[in-house]
């Protein structure tokens, strides 16, 4: 950090907020499982989905057709995706707001298997809100976290990745908390927290080990065999993966321990969905019919 703050922390919070990650990241919301169906189908082909698809992959995966129906209004009034009739069936298509959730959201995804060199500089917000701003604080901290910030002290935001500044720079901005916030970009000085204990403060990483290995427990002996099942199973693989930012900063091999599994875990990860995936995509083919592109 430019200036070091030798700060108590609160680790437990921090160890908290960790594990409240991680059980929100073991079951996908129909939500979340609707981005990861809209991202991986539809958004490259270009194509509409019908209702009826998307009742059909979400019910497999468990979600109830109230709730994806429910799911589907809600990111249509969210300005994600938009209806089209055709005779008595409903259609779906992304709008340019949609296009644009699910390709920075993918930004974000690809670069955790990304190993840049660290530059040494850390990305830094400091940021004090006053109680009548909770509703932005918890949308703030969930922006923060995905963007990869950790949290090492009350207040007190550092993230490796500085190329991530102007993605910080719309949150605050967005949020409407620029008169709160202070932030800037350097690297450390000679006292104060360590590079290394920064990141101890900042990030629970033995719960971001744990979490893939469960993933791995999860799916690495799964072996689909009906065209359902693994259009199923790739899709919950998928949206398992879209969440890992949430919890892993995906920092920089220099400040990551020796041995670090997390990476080698991704590379099997990756490997079961491209196994998965032409299956997937032929079976998605044949129950999204003839849907327009729109």
């Amino acid at each position: 950090m430019s200036a070091r703050l030798a700060l108590a922390t609160d680790t437990s919070t921090r160890a908290a907020s960790a594990d409240t990650a991680a059980r929100r990241m073991n079951s996908g919301s129909a939500r979340s499982l609707l981005l990861t169906l809209l991202g991986e189908f539809v958004r490259p082909g270009g194509r509409a989905v019908w209702t009826a698809t998307l009742v059909h992959a979400m019910g497999g995966i468990g979600i109830t057709e109230k709730s994806v129906r429910q799911a589907i209004a809600r990111a249509g009034a969210s300005g994600w995706i938009e209806a089209h009739r055709v005779g008595r069936e409903t259609c779906w298509s992304l709008t340019g707001h949609g296009r644009r959730i699910i390709d920075e959201g993918a930004q974000r995804v690809q670069s955790m298997s990304r190993n840049a060199p660290w530059d040494g500089r850390w990305l830094v917000v400091a940021i004090s809100l006053p109680e009548s701003h909770r509703p932005e604080r918890i949308k703030l901290y969930r922006a923060l976290s995905w963007a990869g910030f950790g949290n090492p002290m009350p207040g007190i935001w550092v993230n490796p990745h500085t190329e991530r500044e102007e993605e910080t720079h719309r949150v605050v901005e967005k949020l409407g908390l620029a008169a709160f916030t202070c932030a800037f970009a350097g690297s450390g000085l000679r006292f104060g927290l360590t590079d290394r204990q920064l990141v101890e403060k900042s990030w629970d990483l033995e719960s971001v080990a744990a979490h893939y290995d469960s993933l791995l427990e999860q799916f690495g002996k799964l072996r689909p065999r009906s065209d359902d099942s693994v259009l199923f199973t790739h899709v919950k693989l998928v949206n398992a993966w879209q969440r890992v930012p949430f919890i892993d900063p995906g920092l920089p091999a220099a400040l990551l321990p020796s041995r670090w599994r997390g990476r080698e875990v991704a590379a099997k990860l990756e490997s079961l969905r491209e196994q998965w995936s032409g299956a997937a995509h032929a079976r998605w083919g044949q129950l999204a019919g003839a849907a327009p592109v729109l």
